[in-house]
Formats: structure tokens, C-alpha cells, sequence
């Protein structure tokens, strides 16, 4: 595909090894040129949504062209196969636990991967399986949530979390805020599961970021 190419040869002109140490430092890895996310999205505007398009660039395996597929992928196209496959192949976790739940959330099939997802022994699945929840939770309407799912949910992070995979245990704080910032009627479960819970420890790499705590928030 001539358009993959000619993104490719952008993207490599926008790289720049100063983001590449920067995301390097955050878990990147090769083959990727280091493209801030300003200027991946002045691309997505200029390229709009484009399902096919969205495929090519992420089967480049390039963090930096699955991310911007990410950006311009079309979720109403995005079939669970095509989610399946995304999954699989997001091998860090700016991929895994952004571009894949970003979409997956939007998408007609979010929920049912996500409960799949996060049953699974993989990490990045897991993680991301998560991260996809709580993507649902912040934009759908109430109404449209299963609330009884979610509040058994919460249980299931307060019983699991410390024995979980690293990124697992940082998507599945995430979870809580989540929930418990969205949906008023589990505020005060969450509440209750971020104090039992208590500090969440996560490897965050050679890097600054810190864990948020979920009660705080």
C-alpha cells in the first residue's frame, strides 16, 4: 500500500532520538522512529478515519504508525478479530493499555473482550482487558452500564491485585478511579476497596511516573 509507505517515510522524518530515549525509558520498543503525539495528531486530522488504513499501519509493527492507527481507526469497522489481533500484537504497554482499549471501548465488542481479556495469563492482554473497562466506564451513559458486573469487579481487584502481573495491578487501579469517579452508585465501594487495598506497588521502569493513588482520586 503506496499511502503505508509514504506515512512510514513521514513518520520517520518526525522522529526524534530525544522521544525515543524518553519512551525507551518508558518500556518502548524497537523498531519505532520516536514521534511526539502532537504530531501524530495533526496527521490524524489531515487522514480522518480510515479502517483500512488503520490495519496496515499496525501491522507494521512500528510503535509510532500503531499508535496513529490507533488515532484513526474506525470502531464501528473494527471487528473482534481485528481486535483479537491488535491485542495480541501491542507488545508495550502504550499500546496495550491506550490505543487497543481506546478502540475496543468504542467498539461493539468492548465488554465481551474485556471480561475476556483480563482473564488471561498474558500481562499486556490482561492489562489492557482492564484498561478497556475502564475506557467503558467513562464513556458510556450509566444507564448502559451492568452495575451489579462492576461492583463484583471491584471485589475482584481488592482479592487479586498484590498477586497480580505488574501492569496488570496499575490497570486495575485504574479501574477503580474509574469506576468509582463515574458511576455514583459504586463511589463509596470503591472508596472502601482503595482503602483495603492500600498502596499499590508497580515497576514503573527507569522513569518518574508514579502509581495514582485511588482514593485520593
Amino acid at each position: 500500500m503506496a499511502e503505508v509507505q509514504e506515512i512510514m517515510a513521514e513518520l520517520e522524518s518526525l522522529g526524534s532520538e530525544s522521544i525515543k530515549k524518553i519512551f525507551l525509558n518508558h518500556g518502548a520498543k524497537e523498531p519505532f522512529f520516536g514521534v511526539k503525539v502532537e504530531y501524530l495528531k495533526k496527521i490524524q486530522k489531515r487522514l480522518k478515519k480510515n479502517y483500512s488504513l488503520s490495519l496496515a499501519l499496525y501491522d507494521t509493527g512500528n510503535s509510532d504508525a500503531m499508535y496513529l492507527a490507533g488515532l484513526i481507526a474506525d470502531e464501528k469497522k473494527m471487528t473482534k478479530a481485528d481486535l483479537q489481533h491488535w491485542v495480541k500484537n501491542a507488545y508495550w504497554h502504550m499500546i496495550s493499555e491506550y490505543t487497543v482499549p481506546w478502540i475496543a471501548a468504542e467498539s461493539a465488542h468492548g465488554y465481551e473482550l474485556a471480561m475476556e481479556w483480563i482473564k488471561s495469563e498474558e500481562e499486556s492482554i490482561a492489562s489492557a482487558g482492564w484498561a478497556t473497562l475502564s475506557s467503558i466506564v467513562g464513556i458510556k451513559q450509566n444507564s448502559e452500564l451492568d452495575i451489579s458486573s462492576l461492583a463484583n469487579l471491584l471485589e475482584t481487584v481488592e482479592s487479586s491485585l498484590h498477586n497480580s502481573k505488574n501492569r496488570v495491578r496499575y490497570t486495575m487501579n485504574g479501574f477503580v478511579i474509574a469506576v468509582g469517579a463515574a458511576v455514583p452508585e459504586l463511589t463509596e465501594k470503591a472508596k472502601a476497596i482503595a482503602r483495603a487495598i492500600g498502596k499499590v506497588r508497580v515497576n514503573m521502569g527507569s522513569t518518574a511516573c508514579k502509581v495514582p493513588d485511588a482514593l485520593e482520586y
